[in-house]
């Protein structure tokens, strides 16, 4: 007799509610979502032994089956259970229940895993729990200072697994077998490491060594001699779950400066890692959400406001921030750096950052770890686990709302499941070229790659190119549509040709899907249009030019351009993002004001150089049309004093919003609005009028800065007012890399909602190119 689909009690259909049990009853459950890698199954043993109910459960490729047997109302209660207890890595998206004759069975089994993909995905990787860090600090427990320590409920996941159904043959632990306690462990339904994955000891687990400097040791001596080394001012490469990491002592000002000089850095500000929340709270501003940030699962880098840290930070950490990147240890190695106990004292504060050269991906593979980091490192602390997909550190700010916006999404959110307001075909999304991650979807679910980085370096490309084979490995996704921005010379989109075979790719307007990614983390549907504020520095324009300032009518069939900021030349392309001096006279030039020599960007190059700028822009060489949002930004930067050379993305931005943390309570400067050929016109000339004017009378950076802020905040409402006036629609999405400013996300929102609009804003993926691969799916299953 076949099973057959029963109703949400668990009733087979068409039977009489309050009928009496017949007796016992056997369900089938399919149990989907994160279900895999999270002490699932085991709960599942416990749960059904508690209840004194018979049968099995397994791993599949089609999700978590239990087959269950016994009293109608204890199954009953065993199906409501599942959900309500289920393990904190969990994330249940369906269970499926069928009726079958019932076995007879005895007892409750795990049984051994079905191969195959599906659609069951591993948890993102969980940073040490508390459990495992009580005994790693225990002296009597076997695990003492164990550096893979881990359980059912933390340690590495997602950059551990290379296939489904999660076991430990599918993940990179299947080299190292079980010691015979470490096997009973994994037996035992009443331990806590029963079928946890990753479970090791000293006697079977990976070795810890320290390399380099005419020394090797392992396990703790290995930490000991990096504690020390650290302390001395050394530069450590250090083997985490998704790569490997640069470390140095945060205060020793020598070694941040040589870090610096040696990756080749410029002024970029680097993230530090604290031992404790307490430590963290001297560096910046800590408040209840902050601090749930940081001591979460995820353990992301957290941007905290800065505040005066008492020499535990070098001034070469983060100069010119406004922030301080922070996180707390995620791993037992981690851990063991700040030292246990008892330990002799090292570093307070380290700087952690990615382990590779400017533009190059994060270095995972061991032997290219002491190639390509020889002349970067001074000793390498590594282990012979290998990792499965590169998955760098997350970076996460706390609105002041309390809500998250997350900067870049990665470890310990890849690949968690983003649920969607409408079934996709299965498609995938292949992002920008900056700030790479790729998206894969199907049904109403979406999963988005690690951040894979800027796509310009052959090297990233081909770590795209494993990211996008491992995460269709572990959805089972097999895309029956490609999806690419418009952009015709990016990495992205031709490789999207190449290997679209038979099946169509869809172009997606860059802007267009930065506002179908905030419509979609939003659950909107897309039957009513919304207002998509999208500011960024570059994005490929319908017209051809490089556009930035947008404010579109959108849906996720289609959008129109309502208004944007008005076009100026951008003189020498990418030049002049290097070279924020020259957005800053091209902008006066185009207001009709003159380079006057008292101007910080007209000083800041000689008179030789500025008529040669002059003549480009006179001749329109090389200077294509922009209306960027972020370019505006970098010419008040420039134009403020505040930046003229740009060492890193958006640093003139980033400078300029330090300065306005300073003098938030100054007023606003007011943009112009007239009408162009397509829409409404943000007209910059008065505020660069008014800018130069208090440049003039000395008012200072952070004044300027601050009333710049103030006007782009102000400047927004008009427009979405005259907007919702002509259109009636009154939800407005805030997208795009230049709402990672934290003041203007913040300013704009407030004008907004305090008019009556209801403000998207970005919480599950970045604003920035980082979520732009969720809008393209969305937009390419709609109208493809």
């Amino acid at each position: 007799m076949p099973p057959h689909t029963t109703d949400a009690t668990g009733r087979p259909v068409g039977t009489d509610p309050a009928a009496p049990p017949q007796g016992p009853v056997r369900r089938v459950l399919t149990v989907t979502g994160v279900v895999q890698g999270v002490g699932f199954r085991p709960f599942v043993h416990a749960l059904a032994s508690r209840l004194g109910l018979a049968g099995e459960v397994a791993n599949t490729s089609a999700g978590v089956v239990i087959d269950v047997e016994g009293p109608d109302r204890t199954v009953a209660e065993f199906v409501r259970l599942l959900r309500s207890e289920a393990p904190p890595l969990a994330e249940i998206a369906t269970v499926r229940c069928a009726s079958a004759p019932p076995a007879g069975t005895r007892g409750f089994t795990i049984r051994p895993s079905q191969p195959g993909a599906g659609r069951t995905m591993v948890p993102p990787d969980a940073a040490t729990c508390a459990a495992c860090l009580a005994e790693l600090a225990d002296p009597t427990d076997r695990r003492h200072r164990h550096p893979f320590i881990s359980c059912t409920h933390c340690g590495p996941r997602f950059t551990v697994t290379t296939a489904l159904p999660y076991d430990r043959p599918a993940t990179t632990m299947a080299g190292f077998p079980l010691c015979r306690e470490c096997e009973r462990e994994y037996r035992d339904p009443a331990d806590r490491r029963f079928h946890a994955q990753p479970v090791a000891c000293w006697a079977c687990g990976p070795v810890l060594r320290l390399t380099g400097d005419g020394t090797s040791t392992e396990g703790s001596p290995a930490l000991a001699t990096a504690r020390r080394m650290l302390a001395a001012g050394a530069i450590v490469a250090v083997k985490g779950v998704g790569g490997y990491h640069l470390v140095c002592a945060a205060a020793h000002r020598e070694a941040v400066r040589e870090l610096r000089r040696r990756k080749a850095r410029g002024d970029k500000p680097f993230a530090v890692m604290a031992p404790d929340v307490a430590t963290a709270a001297r560096l910046g501003r800590v408040g209840p959400a902050e601090e749930a940030l940081l001591t979460g699962r995820a353990r992301p880098i957290v941007l905290l406001r800065r505040t005066d840290p008492g020499g535990a930070l070098a001034p070469e950490v983060c100069p010119g921030s406004p922030d301080v990147g922070v996180l707390l240890p995620y791993t037992p190695v981690h851990r063991l750096l700040f030292g246990l106990p008892g330990d002799p004292p090292g570093p307070g504060v380290l700087v952690v950052t990615s382990a590779n050269r400017s533009g190059e991906p994060l270095v995972t593979d061991d032997g290219e770890a002491f190639e390509r980091l020889a002349g970067l490192a001074d000793a390498w602390l590594w282990h012979d686990r290998p990792i499965a997909v590169p998955c760098d550190d997350s970076v996460v700010r706390a609105r002041p709302d309390g809500e998250p916006m997350i900067l870049r999404r990665s470890r310990g959110f890849a690949p968690a499941r983003i649920e969607l307001p409408l079934d996709l075909r299965p498609v995938l999304a292949v992002g920008g070229d900056l700030k790479n991650a790729l998206c894969l979807a199907e049904g109403r679910s979406a999963w988005l790659s690690g951040h894979i980085g800027d796509l310009g370096e052959l090297s990233t490309q081909r770590s795209f190119e494993r990211a996008e084979r491992h995460l269709r490995t572990l959805t089972g996704v097999e895309p029956q549509l490609l999806a690419a921005d418009r952009h015709p010379g990016y990495a992205s989109a031709r490789w999207a040709r190449r290997n679209a075979g038979e099946r169509p790719v869809a172009r997606v307007q860059h802007h267009h899907a930065h506002v179908a990614a905030a419509m979609a983390e939003h659950g909107l549907d897309g039957s009513a249009p919304v207002i998509g504020v999208a500011f960024d520095g570059t994005g490929y324009g319908e017209d051809g030019a490089v556009w930035g300032g947008e404010v579109l009518l959108a849906d996720y069939a289609g959008h129109r351009r309502f208004a944007h900021l008005a076009y100026v030349p951008l003189p020498g392309g990418d030049t002049a993002v290097r070279e924020p001096w020259r957005m800053a006279l091209a902008h006066l030039r185009a207001a009709g004001l003159p380079w006057a020599e008292h101007l910080p960007c007209t000083a800041a190059r000689p008179p030789e150089l500025r008529r040669l700028l002059a003549r480009q822009l006179e001749r329109g060489l090389n200077c294509p049309p922009t209306s960027s949002m972020g370019r505006l930004f970098d010419a008040v930067s420039s134009l403020a004093g505040v930046c003229h050379d740009a060492g890193f993305e958006a640093q003139a931005a980033i400078e300029l919003e330090a300065a306005a943390v300073r003098a938030v309570d100054a007023g606003g400067y007011a943009f112009a609005l007239r009408p162009g050929p397509d829409g409404l016109l943000l007209d910059p000339a008065p505020v660069l009028r008014a800018c130069a004017e208090d440049v003039r009378a000395g008012a200072g950076a952070p004044v300027v800065a601050a009333r710049f802020h103030r006007a782009v905040a102000a400047v927004v409402l008009t427009v979405c007012r005259e907007a919702r006036r002509r259109t009636r629609t009154g939800t407005v999405a805030l997208t795009g890399g230049v709402f990672t400013n934290a003041l203007l996300d913040h300013w704009t929102a407030e004008l907004l909602a305090g008019d009556g609009f209801t403000v998207l804003r970005h919480r599950a993926v970045p604003p920035g190119d980082g979520g732009l691969a969720l809008g393209q799916a969305l937009v390419a299953a709609r109208t493809a």
